[in-house]
């Protein structure tokens, strides 16, 4: 009878909660490129050079449908759970694993999407594990689409690969996608939505509406001393660190956040050179009641940090500017949601000589909308259709393959999609 009361107190004391998604859709991508070329090419000085003998090849297409999966939330497994320590203080755990229920493929297999601990109390929450960095948050919370599907906003799928990102870790199918878009010298991946073997602060939730958070990511690689006892194949002992936070205020209608993180993702001890990604980005929404404006600011740098002259081997920063407009519209138990986002690529050439002709910088754009029906609150059906217009170069897609022939004289050009789905939360 003493066993049983205690286990009823510490049942009491505690609570453990299974929850997830699974979302499946039908969903297709369509991605053309074209031969923009005339006959005239121009030399180093500016000067045209006349092919008579050109003959344009139009176009490629390339298009796949498939069941996918996630494209309006996430599909998710995972285990959160409380413990109350008395006094205000609490202990919790979070596991969450990505699923891929399209295929049965990827199951609870790992925690990648978030794993950790953490204590909470009148001061706040220390958490600890792998976890959203606060420079992605900004991305998804100002997104009508949630940076999921067809509809996810340029800012985040260019700010993905602009440090050497190779893939989400939630099991998305974007892996013919994130091969298209612009891969930096020095990249050696990036923690752009989440970084592992962190240590995060957030702040208490009774400040009058302010929030925030801190972040510092350990990128756990060895150090010799004297440096020049580093072996060769550790050449990359920095990278994988992470440092950001950000903060914002919530209050009614309103909810505005400003977010800075600087992410390693190069690092050659021998060269005496470290690649980092800086990013600072704003957002905000506004709740008027019939409709929901949301809208974000971003910039990103790839520094290197020291200057060499491009004829000696060197390259100047690389800048990502980019920004997001999005509306939602409630309809009766439904809702509709729309997005523009366009980003620009600014590598900062600088001319070898007065009369180099210097390559535009390049950019894309992309246009978004969708709707959503609630059958209840945990199901739900949507659909959200899709299109990227690149320039000058720019090779953004929504999703599904990869543009053809971009190394044999074809340009990026268009990438349209869509999705049709059900997601079912518990």
């Amino acid at each position: 009878m003493a066993a049983l009361a205690v286990a009823g107190v510490a049942s009491a004391q505690s609570s453990v909660t299974l929850f997830g998604v699974v979302d499946a859709s039908i969903s297709g991508y369509s991605s053309t490129s074209r031969d923009l070329g005339n006959g005239v090419t121009y030399d180093r000085l500016g000067f045209p050079i006349y092919n008579p003998f050109y003959l344009n090849r139009g176009s490629i297409k390339a298009s796949r449908r498939e069941l996918a999966h996630s494209g309006y939330n996430s599909s998710r497994l995972g285990f959160r759970g409380t413990e109350d320590l008395g006094g205000g203080l609490a202990a919790s755990f979070w596991l969450e694993a990505p699923i891929s229920n399209d295929d049965g493929q990827t199951g609870v297999s790992t925690f990648t999407r978030r794993s950790t601990v953490s204590l909470s109390g009148g001061f706040g929450e220390v958490r600890l594990g792998r976890d959203y960095t606060p420079t992605f948050w900004n991305d998804t919370v100002f997104d009508p689409f949630g940076t999921n599907g067809v509809g996810t906003n340029l800012v985040s799928t260019a700010n993905g690969s602009f440090g050497g990102f190779t893939g989400y870790a939630d099991g998305k199918k974007l892996p013919d996608a994130l091969k298209n878009v612009p891969q930096l010298p020095d990249a050696g991946g990036s923690n752009y939505v989440r970084a592992g073997n962190s240590i995060g602060y957030f702040l208490p939730p009774n400040l009058g509406g302010f929030y925030g958070q801190v972040m510092y990511g350990f990128h756990e690689k060895t150090k010799y001393s004297p440096g020049t006892a580093t072996p060769l194949a550790e050449n990359a002992s920095r990278t994988g660190r992470y440092v950001g936070g950000r903060f914002g205020y919530a209050n009614g209608p309103l909810d505005v956040a400003l977010a800075y993180g600087s992410s390693t993702v190069g690092d050659q001890f021998y060269v005496g050179t470290t690649t980092k990604v800086n990013t600072l980005n704003l957002g905000a929404s506004y709740d008027f009641g019939p409709v929901k404006l949301f809208g974000e600011l971003s910039r990103a740098k790839n520094k290197i940090d020291y200057e060499v002259e491009p004829y000696l081997g060197g390259r100047p920063d690389i800048d990502l500017t980019g920004y997001l407009l999005g509306v939602t519209v409630p309809v009766g138990a439904g809702l509709i949601r729309a997005s523009y986002s366009s980003v620009k690529y600014d590598e900062n050439l600088v001319a070898r000589n007065p009369w180099e002709v210097l390559p535009a910088d390049k950019k894309a754009n992309k246009l978004a909308i969708g709707y959503v029906h609630n059958l209840s609150k945990r199901t739900a059906l949507y659909a959200t259709v899709a299109r990227v217009s690149n320039k000058n170069g720019a090779s953004l897609t929504v999703g599904g393959p990869s543009f053809q022939g971009t190394g044999n004289g074809f340009t990026p050009k268009t990438s349209t999609g869509y999705d049709f789905g059900i997601r079912h939360a518990f």
